[in-house]
């Protein structure tokens, strides 16, 4: 009896190794994986072992959107969980690529939204039950049984909860939904949520906490403080008041020794203006941590003040290791938009290393009063672009004259110049930087990967008809993405990097260039980096692995070095993040990767999950 005791505490963590149960292989985002039977030695010999085609794709002809396949599958007990563009929940067999079952939620079609997309579910289990959470676009939250793929029973109303139901504002709009899969303590379903960022006032971007039994609100944080509540007076007047956006689209992370969730909070809406919403507006765009158990606010950090350039928080934070002074500090890892990359201590908040108030430009916007400061981390550097000269236009022959004409009286702007009625150049653009892909962690080397794109925003304000709700809105012909009708961006290359961050000095280990247009290859023009949108995975055989680009590429690295590995051509460029486990019946490593094109970056779309493994 004692043997076997000794057997199930001794195999339990190499089980939990080979599979992969949370969307980034752990509660705390780390996108790490112990398995080594991939490494550096071999990886060049990975074959496409199995593709799955979910048929879920949009190019928005005959919907009114276009989808992006962005999901990390799950694995447990042999079985791959994945969700799809259309909200779709599907079970593989890990090992053969052949569908066990498939839940649809049966997500409008026909209603106008920015994307069909969403990027994972979350998995829970009691030592009995075996389930499955997620959000959809329609703003219903789902419990689903792992077995049979049917809605469980005694969970809301029939296994779904209404997210909507206490979220919508009289009169405002009904758009309230989950892209991104919820986080899970005990036994709380943790969720965030979408709403749109367009009209000042809208649904509630609260963070809230059900029971995984019965699908009972057990807590909700109001990321917009009420009235008595800490932060409330960071607001001016009533400028709080059915405040939209400041919400969690993103994954949240959760520390389940310490029993702390947190949340990378988004910009307040709208978020280009911010003239009905003056001062420092806690939480929006706040690094929040939370006790799991009651959502009672610990600390948080600011990571913009009054943001009015949709630098929100984007990506997973992630729980990491920092050695200071001879010791091992808890950290907590945010990295962003805007470039930056902020650690702090998990349990108080504190940062690693110092942050500083640098006086940023003030707004030319009547009406407008932008923060006099914003905070900037001494270390480490910016991975990202965060400003451009005139001179710096592209060389790219095909690109340089149209650019040029572009920005033709348009000023260039310094991080965090406030846009104005004139053209005004800006990097990062409003994509990052680094976005929901975020950082994968390497415990043994302590080294954070981030993947990053520098591809700049050129906007102004307009103003508005009489009787709007706000008096400007951003407008520009680059606005977002500032590159030309090749969507190669307009300054000169590179255009995204893969950045290796030594977490314990605070300084880069490695940056390569990410990605390649191959018609400017084919020219004689060095590869150049390009957008990229997805995150890596790093494995304990030394090897990062990374889609991301939009290249139509799935890459592997070495994870010291930053040397290329290996690289295979996909269906269609891999705007996700993948995943790795061991087959239970193979006993193979495999990789997989959601191929799904299309997004705001090509016209190229597909609906594939690809799987690799050694021959």
């Amino acid at each position: 009896m004692h043997r076997i005791l000794y057997l199930l505490l001794v195999c339990a963590p190499w089980a939990g190794a080979q599979e992969w149960h949370s969307y980034a292989g752990s509660p705390g985002g780390q996108k790490y994986s112990r398995l080594k039977q991939i490494d550096r030695t071999n990886v060049g010999r990975l074959k496409a072992a199995w593709t799955f085609h979910t048929g879920d794709v949009s190019d928005g002809k005959e919907f009114p959107v276009r989808s992006a396949f962005e999901a990390t599958p799950l694995m447990v007990d042999g079985v791959l969980y994945f969700t799809t563009a259309f909200n779709r929940l599907i079970a593989l067999d890990a090992d053969t690529g052949q569908q066990k079952w498939a839940f649809d939620p049966k997500i409008s079609r026909t209603v106008s939204r920015n994307l069909f997309i969403h990027r994972g579910a979350a998995y829970w289990t009691d030592g009995r039950q075996k389930r499955l959470y997620y959000g959809t676009l329609d703003g219903d939250l789902f419990a689903i049984d792992a077995n049979s793929g049917e809605p469980a029973a005694g969970f809301g109303n029939k296994g779904k909860v209404d997210l909507k139901e206490g979220m919508l504002i009289p009169g405002g709009s009904e758009s309230y939904g989950m892209t991104s899969p919820p986080a899970m303590y005990r036994n709380l379903v943790i969720c965030g949520s979408i709403v749109p960022d367009g009209e000042p006032q809208g649904p509630s971007g609260d963070v809230r906490a059900f029971d995984a039994l019965t699908g009972k609100l057990v807590w909700r944080f109001h990321t917009v403080p009420q009235p008595g509540e800490f932060g409330h007076d960071t607001w001016e007047g009533e400028g709080w008041k059915n405040r939209g956006g400041t919400n969690a689209w993103s994954i949240l992370s959760v520390d389940e020794e310490r029993g702390i969730v947190f949340l990378p909070l988004t910009s307040p809406s709208t978020d280009f203006w911010g003239g009905d919403r003056k001062g420092m507006g806690l939480f929006g765009d706040s690094l929040v941590a939370l006790d799991a158990a009651t959502g009672k606010r610990l600390w948080h950090f600011q990571t913009v003040h009054h943001n009015v350039w949709d630098y929100d928080l984007p990506a997973q934070p992630v729980l990491v290791e920092v050695k200071r002074n001879g010791r091992l500090v808890p950290t907590v890892a945010q990295v962003t938009k805007t470039g930056f990359t902020f650690l702090f201590d998990r349990m108080k908040g504190t940062p690693v290393y110092d942050v500083v108030e640098r006086p940023v430009p003030p707004s030319r916007m009547p009406g407008e009063q932008a923060w006099p400061t914003q905070p900037f981390p001494v270390k480490p550097p910016p991975f990202a672009r965060q400003s451009m000269k005139p001179e710096e236009l592209t060389n790219v022959p095909e690109s340089r004259a149209f650019c040029a004409e572009l920005i033709e009286g348009a000023e260039f702007g310094q991080l965090f110049t406030p846009a104005s009625e004139k053209p005004t150049v800006l990097f990062p653009g409003t994509n990052g930087g680094a976005n929901w892909g975020g950082a994968s962690y390497d415990p043994e080397t302590r080294t954070l990967y981030v993947n990053s794109q520098d591809n700049g925003m050129l906007v102004r304000m307009v103003k508005r008809p009489e009787g709007s709700a706000i008096p400007y809105r951003t407008r520009g012909p680059a606005y977002g993405r500032f590159w030309d009708k090749n969507r190669y961006p307009c300054q000169k290359p590179p255009w995204g990097h893969l950045t290796a961050i030594d977490l314990d000095k605070g300084e880069f280990r490695w940056q390569v260039t990410l990605g390649a247009f191959d018609e400017l290859t084919a020219k004689g023009i060095p590869p150049t980096g390009t957008s990229n949108i997805g995150g890596s995975v790093v494995t304990a055989g030394g090897v990062l692995f990374i889609g991301a680009t939009n290249d139509s590429r799935f890459r592997a690295f070495d994870k010291d070095s930053g040397k290329l590995l290996w690289e295979t051509r996909l269906p269609a460029s891999a705007h996700a993040t993948p995943m790795t486990y061991v087959g239970k019946k193979t006993k193979k490593q495999f990789v997989v990767i959601a191929a799904g094109g299309g997004n705001k970056y090509n016209e190229t779309f597909s609906d594939a999950l690809v799987a690799y493994s050694l021959p």
